[in-house]
């Protein structure tokens, strides 16, 4: 008989960049986020008689064996260990996984846990190459390392803070707005995502942003990419950590409080899309995997999108939201909000890790009675891997199966990559664009991408000239034509407005 899954414990752990201790690395933030979600099962044992422990990959360090460390720090002797792969899906993921293998009778307990420790405290730092990456080793084997082709890197798009912003402007082509009005509109929605972070125990940042402090350049916040200012990024140089452990509900009851409701796992989902490079996508304005992810955990959880009391949607940028709320079907009247946290630009983004803590978040709202029940969301890379769950104060009727086994072996999702031609010469028409800031906050480049005549997807930078700039910015230039011709020297297709 299948067995019901509950989220028996739950704990975050935030380290002030300003310490009077010794600051803790990544595998002391897990272990201490770990003790606290056992904490709330009221056991000193729970942790002790953990079968399983799952490991979100740490990208601020790293550790060979960071589940069986864990697991000594923890005086664990579980019989099943396991570390993700890269990517911000990956704790949604995991406890899809985990869920299936307790509901299976695999398992009793797992513990779900990650953290990241950024924060430079020494005096003289050593130099870091890239702060996103400098805890995987040379020799990692996963090819989730990679989030953009040769050919993207060759024409400067490499990083989450380049491509991203592609999606948002052709939302904003989408949106039929000015630039003005359309900034306006993401700003109102990211400056609420900023006062539920203010009102959050562990968030890392506890300002308050107006939509014109968000959408407006400054010397505290720089353009980056455009149409994104510093405030529209993830903020990732964060000491956070999260853990969860998942139950059988049966040894739940074991060490359950009695003043807190039950908080069960109702249904997950996973897919990830067939275009996983931004220069594949058929489509910039929509994620047919995010939107198979969440239709899966809604439905196998038996829950309709309108019962849902809340949402924590992955929000690495405002376009992951914009987007996600598109493929969901949420409206923009709807009432609910978009995050409990309030997201990786002001919650903090620990790396792979955020939606754990969206996920204790939910717990704890669900275990005092403020919510009933809720979804989130997660996402790897550029809206290439999607993972989603729900949650609730009662157990659902539905079967967990080996949904989770299936979603792994084939979660693919949306239409096959577009076709792609490396050196162009002739005409073509943009599809989106964007253009890289430095950090003296002047333009560096621009690069836009774009269908050929015969119907081929093309990268392609323009000229470095400030009329071009401005002519990119001052109006939206999706659906205009360009010429385009490959510069040799440089490796790389240069286009110059039509």
């Amino acid at each position: 008989m299948e067995r019901k899954v509950v989220v028996g414990g739950w704990g975050q752990i935030t380290q002030p960049k300003t310490l009077d201790r010794t600051a803790k690395d990544p595998m002391g933030l897990m272990a201490q986020a770990s003790r606290r979600a056992a904490e709330m099962l009221a056991s000193k044992t729970a942790l002790t008689h953990l079968d399983g422990i799952m490991i979100v990959r740490t990208l601020s360090h790293h550790y060979t064996s960071p589940a069986k460390q864990l697991a000594h720090k923890l005086g664990a002797k579980p019989k099943f260990t396991h570390v993700s792969g890269i990517g911000g899906n990956s704790p949604q993921t995991l406890i899809n996984i985990a869920a299936g293998m307790i509901a299976r009778n695999e398992l009793d307990s797992v513990l779900i846990v990650g953290a990241e420790a950024y924060i430079q405290r020494e005096k003289k730092p050593e130099k870091i190459e890239s702060a996103l990456f400098r805890g995987i080793p040379k020799e990692y084997t996963g090819d989730d390392l990679i989030g953009s082709t040769t050919l993207e890197n060759q024409h400067g798009i490499k990083h989450p803070m380049h491509g991203f912003p592609l999606f948002e402007t052709a939302l904003w082509a989408a949106s039929g707005l000015d630039l003005q009005a359309y900034l306006m509109q993401i700003g109102t929605m990211w400056a609420k995502f900023s006062e539920i972070a203010a009102d959050h125990p562990y968030a890392w940042t506890k300002s308050m942003r107006t939509p014109e402090e968000i959408i407006t350049p400054g010397p505290t916040n720089r353009p980056v990419a455009f149409p994104y200012t510093k405030y529209m990024n993830s903020f990732v140089n964060v000491d956070q950590g999260a853990a969860v452990i998942l139950m059988s509900e049966e040894i739940e009851k074991k060490y359950s409080q009695k003043n807190r409701r039950t908080v069960y796992f109702l249904g997950g989902g996973y897919a990830q899309d067939r275009q996983r490079f931004m220069i594949e996508k058929y489509d910039f304005t929509s994620s047919p995997p995010l939107k198979a992810a969440v239709e899966k955990a809604l439905a196998r959880s038996l829950i309709p999108l309108e019962n849902l009391d809340c949402f924590d949607l992955y929000s690495c940028f405002p376009c992951a939201v914009s987007i996600a709320k598109k493929m969901i079907g949420i409206t923009d009247d709807d009432p609910r909000h978009l995050t409990l946290t309030g997201g990786l630009g002001f919650f903090g983004g620990p790396g792979n890790n955020y939606s754990l803590h969206g996920v204790a978040t939910l717990a704890e709202k669900i275990s005092i009675g403020e919510k009933s029940n809720g979804l989130v969301t997660a996402l790897g890379w550029f809206m290439h891997k999607h993972a989603a769950g729900v949650y609730g104060s009662e157990p659902s009727k539905s079967k967990f199966k080996d949904y989770d086994i299936r979603d792994q072996k084939n979660g693919f999702a949306g239409k096959d990559p577009v076709k792609i031609k490396d050196q162009v010469t002739g005409t073509g028409t943009i599809e989106t664009y964007t253009i890289i800031y430095s950090m003296d906050q002047l333009p560096s480049y621009a690069v836009l991408y774009g269908k050929t005549r015969d119907n081929f997807r093309f990268i392609a930078r323009t000229q470095n000239h400030p009329d071009i700039f401005e002519q990119l910015t001052k109006k939206n230039r999706v659906g205009q034509s360009v010429n385009i011709k490959f510069a040799p020297s440089i490796n790389m297709n240069i286009a110059d407005l039509a």
